[in-house]
Formats: C-alpha cells, sequence, structure tokens
C-alpha cells in the first residue's frame, strides 16, 4: 500500500510543480540565473512602446490576450497578474502570479509573487533612440535543488 501511494503522489507531485500550483521554495541548492539580457529596436516613439506593454495591464485585456494573463488586481501602476504558459507540448498550464509596475515612460518591472520557482525578477527598460524605441528585457531566476532546480 506504501508504495501504491507514493507511486501515485509523484505524478500530483511533479504536475504541481510544473503546472505553478505547488511552490517548491525550500532555500536549499538555491541558484540565481540572469534572464537576458535580449534588446529589441522598435520603430515607434517611447511613450507609444510604453503604452502598448501596459494597456493589458492597466487597461482592458483585449480578448486574444485572456488565454495568456488574468489581471486579479489593478492600481494606477501596480496590478497583480496571473500568467498562463503552456507547458509539456501544450498538454499543460503553468500560472504565475505577478506584480507588474509601470514607471512611466521608461520601465515595466515584473516580481514572482507565486510559480514553479522561489524567484524571479524581470523588467523592461525603455530608452529613446534616434530610430524610435531600445527596449531592454533582464532579469534573474532562482531556483532550488542544486542541479535538479536547473533550467
Amino acid at each position: 500500500m506504501g508504495q501504491q501511494l507514493e507511486a501515485d503522489w509523484w505524478p500530483a507531485g511533479y504536475l504541481g510543480l510544473v503546472s505553478g500550483a505547488v511552490s517548491l521554495d525550500v532555500g536549499v541548492g538555491r541558484r540565481t540565473s540572469p534572464l537576458g539580457p535580449q534588446t529589441v529596436d522598435i520603430a515607434a516613439p517611447q511613450e507609444l512602446v510604453f503604452n502598448m506593454v501596459a494597456r493589458p495591464y492597466l487597461g482592458r485585456t483585449p480578448h486574444a490576450m485572456r488565454e495568456k494573463l488574468n489581471v486579479l488586481e489593478r492600481g494606477s501602476d501596480l496590478v497583480l497578474a496571473e500568467h498562463y504558459t503552456p507547458v509539456a507540448g501544450g498538454r499543460l498550464r503553468a500560472v504565475t502570479v505577478e506584480t507588474v509596475r509601470f514607471s512611466r515612460p521608461e520601465r515595466v518591472d515584473f516580481r514572482l509573487v507565486r510559480g514553479p520557482v522561489p524567484a524571479v525578477v524581470e523588467s523592461f527598460q525603455l530608452g529613446e533612440q534616434a530610430s524610435g524605441t531600445r527596449l531592454v528585457y533582464e532579469g534573474e531566476m532562482s531556483t532550488d535543488g542544486w542541479a535538479l532546480g536547473g533550467r
């Protein structure tokens, strides 16, 4: 009976971790890895690019994004939002809850509240260029479990 219970728990535990329904934050074997930087030059004014990034969060979420985003709470410069990401070839959906802070017109910051890893911070930094706007994405992600938590 004990072996069967363990065998039944393992797939459910794995699915919980992968989907973000269960958070693993034990602080053992913690590794922090950089995300980015990735840079994109956009031929549009900085204010317009900022508005395009902020609109689904601060305004009404477009119908096309409802499969990926649900804003739980809106403020004037900070929202609490669920993000949905397909995993396992689209058979599963990871759910993360993040705060998103807006510093008009140059920055959008994301901070993980709940998800499959202990910590993620990310930002979009927007800078004016002669040809439009430079968007720089960067951040860092922390995982637990030494190599087991690696990405």
